[in-house]
């Protein structure tokens, strides 16, 4: 017997069918040009092919410069802003590429913290690019830098690094130096929300464990996200001493964390995350960085031995990323 349909479903329910119907080429063709739609890497290139000899003499290296490898959370990769070396039409290119490397959602968000961390810049007063390699050799690679950024472009030329290399985000929402312990306004401070959720669902003995006395790392640009290669010994509660459910919701954190970046970094970081074994990644939250001293752990970091995910939240967001596949 067919189930009773009252009126109000029947007419929602034929609306759906027609609707459907009716948006099905439209899908078709917006997933069309979804796939067809450029990515940081073909801008990249298109970048690269636009400058001149004066341009590249202040933006172009050898893949090999160390510099390519370099991460910090305020400079000018070139010394100079995108502004002040490319044409206006040039400067889109970047724009373009720096939204590409996120998600659609989530590219409006980080193009506002770029601009409001621009020190009333804009975004391409406050941007700097660097081009290392050439397109289409395998070796060729685009930093994005300015306050609060490092960000990269490879098409996989940096094997088994996640994102191409060590990346920087961060965010000062307002005009104060040390936010409030809520963080209102700071389009990352969602991430340590879902890293105090993990610490939530930790028993007594093991947040004991996760929490450490003194203050976090310090910040030295690419030292900071120095990889220790030890399954044992890390700041914090080892994941193996964890249940099974505990060890995937941290995973699910993870996953929540890599949300503003495009699909093909994300999965691609999940797999190097994943190789390091789940059971030997370490989290640890800093008692003595606690904004407001409301128990919600502003400063944390999930590091295993060929990753590191750490997070300060005090006075304002910083945040540091290095994984690599810890088989390489």
């Amino acid at each position: 017997m067919v189930p009773a349909m009252n009126r109000r479903s029947f007419l929602a329910s034929a609306a759906g069918v027609a609707a459907g119907a009716l948006a099905a080429p439209s899908l078709a063709l917006a997933e069309s040009q979804a796939s067809a739609r450029p990515t940081s890497e073909t801008l990249a290139a298109q970048l690269h092919g636009s400058l001149d000899e004066a341009q590249r003499t202040i933006m172009c290296r050898a893949f090999e410069d160390p510099l390519r490898e370099k991460v910090d959370n305020n400079w000018m990769i070139t010394g100079r802003s995108i502004r002040d070396v490319l044409r206006p039409d040039q400067q889109d290119l970047v724009r373009q590429i720096f939204r590409s490397l996120h998600q659609p959602e989530h590219a409006d968000a980080m193009m506002r913290q770029m601009v409001e961390d621009s020190e009333g810049k804009g975004f391409e007063g406050g941007t700097s690019v660097a081009l290392f390699g050439a397109p289409g050799t395998g070796k060729f690679e685009l930093v994005l830098t300015g306050r609060h950024c490092t960000r990269r472009c490879d098409g996989d030329s940096v094997a088994g690094a996640a994102f191409g290399g060590p990346i920087f985000y961060g965010h000062q929402a307002g005009p104060r130096d040390e936010e409030p312990a809520d963080h209102p306004g700071n389009v990352f401070w969602h991430q340590a929300r879902r890293a105090n959720d993990l610490f939530q669902a930790l028993d007594g003995r093991q947040r004991e464990r996760a929490l450490v006395d003194g203050r976090s790392r310090r910040e030295r640009a690419t030292e900071t996200v120095r990889l220790s290669g030890q399954k044992e010994g890390l700041p914090g509660l080892r994941a193996g001493d964890m249940t099974p459910d505990q060890r995937r919701l941290m995973r699910d954190v993870l996953g929540d964390l890599l949300q503003p970046f495009r699909k093909v970094d994300a999965e691609e970081t999940m797999r190097w995350v994943e190789s390091q074994g789940l059971e030997n990644l370490h989290v640890a939250y800093f008692k003595q960085q606690d904004l407001g001293n409301d128990g919600v752990w502003d400063v944390w970091q999930i590091e295993g031995p060929r990753m590191l995910w750490y997070f300060r939240g005090e006075p304002h967001v910083h945040c540091w990323v290095h994984v690599r596949d810890a088989r390489a």
